[in-house]
């Protein structure tokens, strides 16, 4: 299974396990992911699952949503480690099931420090 962590915005250390069922992220009291913040609109994306590949879809929302810093303009398959930007707000997709938000946080904040160089004495 897959889940998305909320790694920043007003909403960072939320953790959704994805499981098999669609989900849409956006500002509206009845989103599975609740984005409260101005630059997201009320059904702002959608996330499917079909055969276990998790399928990402901007919902004609009014500032659009950037995947790894493209701005999502058609359905994409999401992979592991894609970054979901929505106004302030950046969720990570993660191939991975954790069995709580802070386990699911742990592992994003460990995934951050593999990008950073190493200094050299």
């Amino acid at each position: 299974m897959a889940s998305l962590i909320v790694v920043s915005g007003p909403n960072e250390g939320d953790y959704y396990p994805l499981r098999t069922r669609t989900i849409v992220i956006g500002r509206d009291e009845g989103c599975p992911v609740q984005i409260v913040e101005g630059m997201a609109s009320r059904r702002h994306l959608q996330i499917r699952n079909e055969s276990g590949k998790y399928i990402a879809n901007d919902m004609k929302s009014t500032n659009g949503t950037f995947i790894n810093g493209r701005e999502l303009k058609t359905e994409v398959d999401l992979v592991d480690e894609d970054e979901i930007t929505i106004g302030s707000s950046k969720l990570v997709f993660s191939a991975k099931d954790f069995p709580d938000r802070e386990s699911a946080f742990n592992h994003w904040k460990q995934r951050g420090q593999r990008g950073k160089p190493t200094l050299m004495p």
